[in-house]
């Protein structure tokens, strides 16, 4: 019988043998993972939980709060607040940071997450996730401030998402390759089920939501015309296309079996860079993405290498196996031609 390697287990030898993981970061690691659990309970209980539908209130980006989104940062929240490791928290669903009361002691990590990435799909059934980033904190006094969260995604100390599907299932890197672990609903416990995750370079399928088209630039038009085209187009080969609104879901599958994920710039809103959170859906994923092998950018730069300016600032992602990343991209970075003056 195979030996089952519990989360706990292989963050110990993590750290033992390869000194990668601080003690402080094991122990955050290990409560978000708990926290993670206590949400697949809530989500796998459904309407017998009375945790559908809308809560009748909107977070910082205007956006409707479903009843998971509120459960699941409070769960967040309660877990990691009183544990000694963490300095503060930013959340998705919160206007501002949450620093670690006084009566508890304060760490020297800030956990930021998407409590529930993908709540369009919450009463529908189909899977979702929390999204998570760890930063450590910068000085060493005792105050900390929104400033302090504002670090380029390079500077992430361990970053991964839970997807809550027909399995739920742990995703982490800590800067030393990705591992994917199992919940065991029987025990309880987290088991180690794939390690040194790697992206296939190459793809046949590509993620996007083909209904704004209309409203995308002319490299991602240009992009997405070549592989609708085919075998008789420039690719030479036909494509898949697979899109679950859900990124933890649509990138849990490119980590599987490679693709590429696109949620681009589009000019419904053209003052704003893009649509997905910097801090708390794009760094992380990019920082697994990389970490995996592939690639993860904005169409015009490394992800991981933008220095945001605000806590809830948005981004055009592109992210998934390295050629379709880079081919993309090099498109966006291609001259544009000058109007012809005939």
């Amino acid at each position: 019988m195979t030996k089952r390697i519990s989360l706990t287990q292989y963050l110990v030898e993590q750290q033992r043998e390869h000194g990668h993981i601080p003690g402080q970061l094991r122990l955050l690691i290990e409560v978000v993972a708990r926290a993670c659990k206590r949400i697949a309970i809530a989500v796998n209980k459904g309407a017998l939980g009375e945790v559908l539908g809308t809560a009748g209130s909107e977070n910082v980006q205007g956006e409707v709060q479903k009843k998971l989104d509120i459960i699941s940062n409070e769960v967040l929240i309660e877990a990691n607040e009183w544990g000694g490791h963490l300095a503060a928290m930013a959340s998705e669903e919160m206007d501002d940071i949450h620093v670690v009361p006084n009566r508890y002691p304060q760490g020297e990590y800030m956990l930021l997450f998407d409590p529930l990435d993908g709540s369009s799909n919450i009463d529908v059934n189909v899977s979702i996730g929390t999204i998570f980033s760890v930063l450590r904190k910068v000085g060493h006094n005792r105050g900390v401030s929104e400033e302090d969260f504002l670090q380029p995604g390079k500077f992430q100390a361990a970053a991964g998402y839970c997807v809550y599907g027909p399995q739920t299932t742990l995703v982490l890197t800590v800067g030393d390759g990705v591992a994917m672990f199992t919940l065991d609903r029987e025990t309880g416990s987290w088991v180690l089920t794939s390690e040194n995750v790697q992206i296939p370079a190459d793809t046949k399928e590509f993620a996007i939501n083909m209904s704004n088209m209309r409203h995308w630039d002319t490299p991602v038009k240009r992009y997405i015309d070549e592989v609708l085209e085919g075998k008789d187009g420039p690719r030479g080969k036909d494509f898949n296309m697979r899109w679950i609104a859900s990124m933890v879901a649509d990138v849990h599958r490119i980590l599987t079996r490679g693709g590429v994920f696109l949620y681009p710039w589009d000019k419904r809103e053209p003052a704003k860079p893009g649509k997905l959170r910097l801090m708390y859906e794009a760094n992380p994923m990019a920082f697994l993405v990389e970490q995996a092998g592939g690639l993860a950018t904005n169409g015009h730069q490394r992800i991981m290498d933008l220095a945001p300016t605000k806590l809830h600032e948005r981004v055009s992602v592109i992210l998934g196996s390295k050629n379709e990343v880079q081919r993309v991209t090099e498109y966006h970075l291609e001259p544009t031609k000058p109007p012809s003056k005939e």
